[in-house]
C-alpha cells in the first residue's frame, strides 16, 4: 500500500525540481537574454562573435563586424558557408532611417546549358560535384556591403580570420558533427581530402585545426580587394580546376558576376512590419504565412495547441505551393509578389484551411529541396545601424569541388534549378537558381525593433513564423522564442520534381505535449521524426531605452555577446 504513496511523492518532488530549475522564464528557456549598452553579435561560433565585439570596439560598424564575423565561420564553420557560397544581407542605416537589402546569389555557368544535361540523361542536377557549381557571391557581398556601410579598412577586418586561419582554433562540438558526416560524401571529389581532412577523417572535437591555403586566400583579398577573387589569380585557379574535372564554371562567369541592391518587401503582422528579400530566395514564403495567419487568435489558441500547431501548418502547406511555382530569378520571370503577399490574396488561401482536418495537397507543384546547411549573424553598433546576414555553401559542407591551394569548397547550389523546360525555376545558363537561404528583420512604428535570422534549408521561412508569433503572440522574451520548441513540415511538394499528394509529414521537437501530438493526429497529419532540422537562431533587438538584447540557442554552438 506504501507503492501509490511512494509514486506520487517522486511525480511531487520531479514536478517540484522541474520547476525549480529556471528562477525567471520559460522552463525551457536556456538562459537569459544577453543585455549590452553600445553593441551587439549574435553568430553561430563563439570565437566569431568575440571577434565581432572587437571590431565594434575599435570603432567598426555593424557591417565591419558582421564581415569579419563572416570571415571567421568561413573557416571555423565551413559546414555551413565558405568562401565558395552566397550571401544575403539586410542593413538598417540609422543616419537615414532606412533599410537596404543586398542579393548576393551567383549565377549558373553560361557554357553549360539545359540540353547538356538531357545529354547526360538526368531528370535533376546531382547534389555533388561539378554540375550544381554556381559563381560564389560572398566575397563580392562583402566588397559591396563594406563600400556602403564599411568605416574600417579590410585589412583589419580580415585579420582574425587569416590569424586563426594559421595558428588553429579548437573545433567546437556541433560543427565536429556535421563535418564528420561529409566527409564520406565528398571525398571522391579532387583536392576535398587533401585540405578538408586529416589523414583522410574530418577533425574531432577539440582538436586544434589550421587552414594555411585559406589563410593567403583571404591575404590576397585584403591586399588586392574583391577583384583577386573574381579577376585575379583566385578566378584562374578556380576555373583551371573545374575545366580539369568536368565542370563548365569558367574565368568569364566569374568575372561577369556582381551582385545587386535590392527594395526589401514587407506586410504588416498585428502592427509590425516584417522584412524578407524578394525572390529568388524564398523570404516572402514568411510573408505570406503571416499574411495568413493574421486572421487566427493564434494568442487565444496557445502556444503548443493543436490548433494553433494545425493552422501553421496549412498556412506553411499554402505558401509552399506558391513558393514551389514562383520562387525563381526575377530577371528571367515576371513574379507576382505584391499579390502574393497582398491582404486580398491571403483572405482567399485563409478559407482554404479546414480547422478539422489537415489538407493532403493544395495545389501540385515542386518545390525546394528540405535539406540544407547555413549559417547566420546578426549585429548591431554604437550608432544604431544592424545587419542581419546570411551566408551558405548549400547541402552543408557545398559540392565537394576544393580547388588546389585555395582553402574553401565550392558550393552547389545550382541542384536547386529545376530541368523542367518552362518552369520559372528551369535551369538556364547565367540564370540564379532559386535560393533557400533569408535574413529577416522587422521595424515597429517606423523604427528598427529586431534583426534575426532561423538556419536550415525550408526550415527558414517555417522558423521565421514561429519566432515571430513566439514573440508578438506568445509574449516570450528573445531567448525564449529561439528555444521554444518548433516544428518542421516537411512536404508536401519537393523542388525538382518530386510532389507529395499525401499532406507530407510534420515534425516535432521535443516538448510538445501527448495530448497535442494525439489531437493532430486525428485530424489527419503524419507526424515524423527528425534528428535536427528545425534550424539554429541568433537574434538582436532594439530595446525602447536604446541598449541592444542578443539571443543564440542551444542548438548551434552560438554566442550572444555585446559590450
Amino acid at each position: 500500500m506504501f507503492k501509490p504513496l511512494l509514486y506520487l511523492l517522486t511525480v511531487f518532488l520531479c514536478v517540484q525540481a522541474q520547476a525549480a530549475d529556471r528562477i525567471t522564464g520559460a522552463a525551457f528557456a536556456t538562459r537569459s537574454e544577453v543585455l549590452a549598452p553600445h553593441g551587439m553579435a549574435a553568430t553561430s561560433q563563439p570565437l566569431a562573435t568575440q571577434v565581432a565585439v572587437d571590431v565594434l570596439k575599435q570603432g567598426g560598424t555593424a557591417v565591419d563586424a558582421a564581415i569579419a564575423a563572416n570571415a571567421v565561420l568561413g573557416l571555423m564553420e565551413p559546414t555551413g558557408n565558405g568562401l565558395g557560397g552566397d550571401l544575403f544581407a539586410l542593413v538598417w542605416d540609422a543616419n537615414k532611417g532606412k533599410l537596404f537589402g543586398y542579393n548576393g546569389s551567383g549565377r549558373s555557368p553560361r557554357a553549360l546549358t539545359l540540353e547538356v544535361f538531357r545529354q547526360k540523361g538526368l531528370q535533376s542536377i546531382p547534389p555533388y560535384g561539378p554540375l550544381p557549381v554556381t559563381v560564389p557571391g560572398v566575397v563580392d557581398g562583402w566588397f559591396a556591403l563594406h563600400q556602403r556601410f564599411g568605416r574600417l579598412p579590410m585589412k583589419k577586418l580580415l585579420k582574425p580570420a587569416i590569424g586563426y586561419a594559421r595558428e588553429g582554433f579548437p573545433v567546437s562540438e556541433l560543427i565536429a558533427w556535421y563535418w564528420q558526416r561529409s566527409v564520406p560524401r565528398l571525398k571522391q571529389w579532387p583536392g576535398f581530402v587533401e585540405q578538408f581532412t586529416r589523414n583522410g577523417r574530418a577533425p574531432r572535437k577539440g582538436e586544434i585545426w589550421t587552414n594555411p591555403n585559406l589563410a593567403n586566400t583571404l591575404e590576397q583579398l585584403a591586399r588586392k580587394g574583391r577583384d583577386a577573387f573574381y579577376k585575379g589569380d583566385i578566378a584562374r585557379t578556380i576555373a583551371a580546376y573545374m575545366q580539369e574535372n568536368g565542370g563548365y564554371l569558367a574565368y568569364e562567369d566569374l568575372a561577369a558576376h556582381q551582385g545587386e541592391w535590392v527594395e526589401p518587401v514587407s506586410v504588416n503582422y498585428r502592427g509590425y512590419d516584417v522584412w524578407e528579400l524578394p525572390p529568388n530566395g524564398q523570404g516572402i514564403a514568411a510573408l505570406q504565412m503571416l499574411q495568413i495567419l493574421e486572421g487566427f487568435d493564434l494568442g487565444l489558441m496557445g502556444f503548443g495547441s493543436a490548433d494553433y500547431l494545425h493552422v501553421f501548418t496549412e498556412a506553411k502547406k499554402l505558401a509552399f505551393e506558391d513558393r514551389a511555382r514562383f520562387y525563381a530569378d526575377p530577371a528571367f520571370n515576371r513574379i507576382p509578389v505584391d499579390w502574393l503577399i497582398s491582404d486580398e490574396y491571403a483572405d482567399q488561401r485563409r478559407q482554404l484551411i479546414r480547422m478539422d482536418r489537415a489538407a493532403r495537397q493544395f495545389l501540385a507543384g515542386d518545390a525546394p529541396l528540405e535539406d540544407g546547411d547555413t549559417i547566420y549573424l546578426t549585429t548591431a553598433d554604437r550608432w544604431g545601424n544592424m545587419v542581419s546576414l546570411i551566408q551558405s555553401n548549400y547541402r552543408g559542407m557545398g559540392s565537394g569541388m576544393t580547388p588546389p591551394g585555395l582553402g574553401f569548397i565550392l558550393q552547389d547550389r545550382g541542384q536547386l534549378f529545376n530541368l523542367e523546360p518552362g518552369h520559372f525555376n528551369s535551369y538556364a545558363p547565367g540564370k540564379r537558381p532559386f535560393h533557400t537561404i533569408i535574413p529577416a528583420f522587422v521595424t515597429h512604428k517606423g523604427k528598427p525593433w529586431l534583426s534575426f535570422g532561423v538556419m536550415g534549408g525550408a526550415m527558414q521561412p517555417q522558423g521565421h513564423v514561429q519566432i515571430l508569433v513566439n514573440l508578438i503572440d506568445f509574449g516570450m522574451n528573445l531567448q525564449e522564442a529561439g528555444d521554444a520548441p518548433r516544428v518542421r513540415h516537411a512536404g508536401s511538394s519537393q523542388p525538382t520534381g518530386e510532389t507529395m499528394t499525401d499532406g507530407g509529414r510534420l515534425n516535432l521537437e521535443t516538448g510538445f505535449s501527448l495530448e497535442t501530438r494525439r489531437e493532430l493526429i486525428s485530424r489527419g497529419h503524419k507526424l515524423g521524426f527528425s534528428r535536427g532540422g528545425y534550424g539554429g537562431y541568433q537574434a538582436i533587438m532594439r530595446l525602447e531605452n536604446g541598449s541592444w538584447a542578443g539571443a543564440s540557442e542551444s542548438r548551434k554552438d552560438g554566442q550572444a555577446a555585446g559590450y
